[in-house]
């Protein structure tokens, strides 16, 4: 039982992780770069260190959500599938 928990503090950690620096770059690029878009096409010329900026803290951004996103599904599935494993165990008992 102590593993368990122990795999679930640590997946809790890197979800809460993942999601602090999600919202801690895009707060980041709200406010230093609030009118710059990440791309180098647009009509009006932007600054290079603005636009460099805001690239790197969109990508920051992404893959931290990407991130959070790949540690909740796999703690999705895993608890999913001791669900399973306990409901197979009790059918098995009842029987």
């Amino acid at each position: 039982m102590l593993e368990r928990r122990e795999a679930i503090t640590e997946s809790l950690t890197l979800l809460l992780s993942s999601v602090l620096i999600s919202v801690a770059a895009f707060t980041a690029r709200m406010a230093f770069v609030p009118d710059v878009v990440p791309i180098a096409a647009v009509e009006q010329s932007q600054p290079l260190w603005a636009l460099e900026t805001a690239f790197l803290l969109k990508a920051l951004e992404i893959i931290a959500s990407f991130g959070a996103a790949v540690v909740l599904i796999a703690v999705s599935l895993h608890t999913a599938r001791g669900l399973i494993r306990r409901l197979a165990s009790q059918a098995r008992d009842c029987d």
